[in-house]
Order: structure tokens, then sequence, then C-alpha cells
């Protein structure tokens, strides 16, 4: 499956990847198109096969603090203000157990015999530590590691990290003592002669072990990008070493949340990125990586291809498989069936990376189609490959009205970026009044050799 990777009509954010037995799980909170608020009451879960990641399945809602047409609420301490956000799923002695962070409640662990659930409350955490610890005790965005020798630690923060360990007899429980504040250490500066202490983490604790090193993923005070730091311990000191992916770099950027998981021995970074012009309504995503021998991890930039090596040109292509949207131009949800980019004005660029155009064919020409819903201006779309000031393959001229624009292009082979940059020829006041209009909304586009 292309980047998002699940259907078009599902907002999961702060996906937690897991692999378990032969089938990928990604955990998640559930956001709704078009909403002034992160988040739901309830959490989600999809998965699929390790060895067809473009078969997901829908398990539906596994937890509630709310209830709604076909559940009671799992916790009797919630209501209309406690939405679930940023969930993680272990597994330890053939149980799965799911942390809960609750906003503006103290958070809570349940249980299930099968990894897709439903789960069932077991507890809320029990500690004798202070309240004001991980923010009153809410456990804001739970990290969860069980570590080789039966050793389980819950990482956690928001604006500061903690770390502590859980008892492995109930899985519930904060041990005494166990407890770290900043385990991702802060910034020394001096300022006005007094040393300062700035905390580099913001948000959204995930923790894998690979091989012998600790990998903690979180979202730094950078907040579009996921960062990693590693340690030889899972009680650190954990060492900075950068960013894995940022959801902000040419493209309408927000919040950041996910991990790492290996799939048939391949890692990807799991994240989400923003649509309808929002930093609310967030859709799950995924990009290879690579783990070097040094332990450090390569940034990668946002494609559209998800699962996949490359996409096929010669498939109808949804406007909302873009990575790149530049200009003010963004995603948004007509209705459960069609998404488009809207907010198309002078200078936009949509961009779509990797298409494989394949080998050399005998045409000097194919042809370039896309569905578009007209808002009453003239203007081209530029088509060009590999950057948006790379080589102008041909232009096709933009209508009024709704309907199929066509237009001739030179022939492409082998593997591109695909970038649609936007023009008019407005000239004086009027380019003044189309620069600040909708010049139409693009749904889907085609190559025809």
């Amino acid at each position: 499956m292309p980047n998002p990777y699940l259907p078009c009509w599902e907002y999961i954010p702060d996906g937690e990847p897991r692999v378990f037995g032969n089938r990928i799980y990604v955990y998640g909170s559930h956001d709704k198109a078009g909403s002034d608020r992160f988040c739901d009451h309830v959490l989600k879960c999809w998965s699929a096969p390790v060895d067809h990641p473009d078969q997901w399945v829908c398990h539906g809602d596994i937890f509630h603090t709310k209830a709604d047409r076909d559940h009671a609420s799992d916790t009797d301490w919630t209501g209309e203000e406690n939405e679930l956000f940023a969930p993680d799923v272990v597994e330890k002695d053939g149980k799965y157990y799911l942390y809960a962070y609750i906003i503006g409640a103290k958070g809570c662990v349940a249980v299930s015999e099968r990894p897709e659930g439903p789960f069932r409350l077991l507890s809320k955490y029990q500690y004798t530590i202070p309240d004001s610890v991980c923010c009153d005790g809410w456990f804001i965005d739970p990290g969860v590691l069980v570590d080789e020798d039966g050793k389980v630690y819950i990482y956690c923060g928001y604006e500061r990290s903690f770390m502590a360990q859980i008892n492995p007899e109930n899985m519930f429980e904060v041990l005494d003592g166990t407890c770290i504040e900043h385990i991702i250490p802060c910034e020394i500066r001096e300022e006005g002669g007094f040393t300062q202490k700035e905390s580099l983490f913001f948000e959204a604790a995930s923790m894998r072990r690979v091989g012998d090193t600790y990998y903690l993923i979180y979202s730094p005070k950078q907040g579009s990008r996921l960062a990693y730091a590693t340690a030889e311990s899972p009680e650190g000191p954990f060492t900075y070493r950068g960013y894995i992916v940022d959801n902000g770099a040419d493209y309408p950027g927000g919040n950041n949340h996910g991990s790492i998981a290996c799939i048939n021995g391949q890692w990807y970074i799991f994240y989400h990125r923003m649509t309808n012009g929002s930093i609310m309504s967030r859709r799950g995503c995924v990009e290879r990586i690579e783990i070097l021998p040094d332990g450090s991890i390569p940034p990668v930039e946002m494609t559209s291809l998800g699962f996949q090596e490359s996409l096929s040109p010669y498939q109808v292509i949804p406007a909302d498989l873009a990575c790149v949207l530049k200009g003010g131009c963004f995603i948004t949800e007509k209705n459960v069936f069609e998404r488009v980019v809207t907010n198309i004005r002078e200078g936009c660029v949509i961009g779509y990376k990797y298409f494989d155009f394949g080998e050399d064919f005998s045409s000097d020409t194919m042809e370039f189609s896309a569905q578009i819903g007209g808002c009453g201006c003239d203007c081209e779309i530029s088509i060009r490959i590999d950057s948006e000031e790379g080589e102008e393959i041909g232009r096709c001229a933009v209508g009024h009205g709704d309907g199929v624009i066509n237009g001739i292009v030179r022939k492409v082979t082998g593997r591109h970026g695909l970038y649609l940059a936007v023009t008019t020829k407005y000239q004086g006041w009027t380019a003044v009044y189309f620069r600040e209009r909708c010049l139409f909304e693009l749904k889907s586009f085609v190559f025809i050799k």
C-alpha cells in the first residue's frame, strides 16, 4: 500500500507498530476529519500479514473512555473531556497489555489474550511516588519495553521525559525508587549570567531494543520531527543521534508520533502527517529506513511509497498520495470516498515520490490526464520530474469547470519524482485577485503511453 497505508477514510495518528507472530499490528488513537480536537474516545487496531503489508484488516475499537452506540465505557472515571491519546501494546507471557494515555485523567493498563483485543481494564497505574511524576500521573504517551531479562520499563512525558520500571508480576504497578526524570538529557544554556536547563524532549516516547542497543524514538522540540537517542542500558544514559523523519518538510507539518519496526528484515519508521488544513486530522504513513553498523539511522524523506518500492504512473493515482504540498494547498476530505488537493493557488507545487516509468518504448510522447474540480479560473500545470525546478516534460491547461484535462508530455523512463507546479497568466490587479483564489482542485491523474 502507498502512503497513507491505511484506507483513505481512516485517520490513525500516533501509530505504534508491533510485530506479533506473522502479523504487523498498528495501535493508534483516532482522529476525525474536520474536528477541532485531537483524537476521540476510542483506540483502534489494524493488522496485516508481514508477507503482505498491503492487506490491512481493521479490528475495530479496542478500548473506550466513553460509551458509544455499540460499547460501554471501559473506564468508570472518564467522560466527555477524557479522550484517548497515543497508546502502546506489549506482549508478556502470552498476554497483551495495552497502556492508555487518557487526557485529563489518570492513565491505565488493559489486557487481552489476543493482540488485536478487545482489551479489558486491568488497573489504573499504581504507585507511591508523588502525583507530580509524569504530569500528575497521567503517564503521557507511554512507550513500554519488555526486556530480555523480563524487566518492564515505561517511558513517557510531555515537555520533559520520564522513565520508570513496572512490576512484571502485574504490569501496572510502578516500582518504588525506579523513576528517572529527564531520561532525554536537557540542554545546558548560559543566559544573563544564569545557567539554565532546557528539555530537548517534547512528547511521543517509544522504546525499541535492536541487538544490544536501546533506541528511544520521540518528538523533540522541533515537533514535526521524530528524533532518536540511543543507550547501552534501558535506563540510559541516552545520547541524541539525530532525527529520522520530518512531516513538515515541504508539507503542512504538525506534531509527529510513531516508532520503528522490522518487517521481513526491512526496517520502517511509522509516523503520521496532516490533512484537512489542520493539525487534527492525521493519517498514518510509513517509510523504509536503514540502521547502519554504528547504530545510526540516516534521515529519510517523506514519500508516497508506503510499503511499495515504486508507484506505477500508468495506474490512476489518487491526489491524496501527495508527499509534497507547497504554497498553501492541502488535502481535504469531501466524503468517505473522495479526498482532493484543494486551495491550489498560483505558485503551488504538488509532488509525488517515486514513480517507475519503466524502460524505453517506441513513442516519443505520452498523454497526461487529470480529473479536476474547476473553480472558474484559467491556469496551467507544469509537469516536472525530479524536483520542482526539474526538467519540464509538458504542460496541461486547466479550464473553468469540472472534468478531465489532458496534455501531451515527453516520454520518461526510469524512476523519478513527479512535481506539478501551478502557474497562471493573470497580470496587474487581476494577478493579485486570483492569487488569493483556489484555481482548481486535483482529484486524480494518470499517464498513458
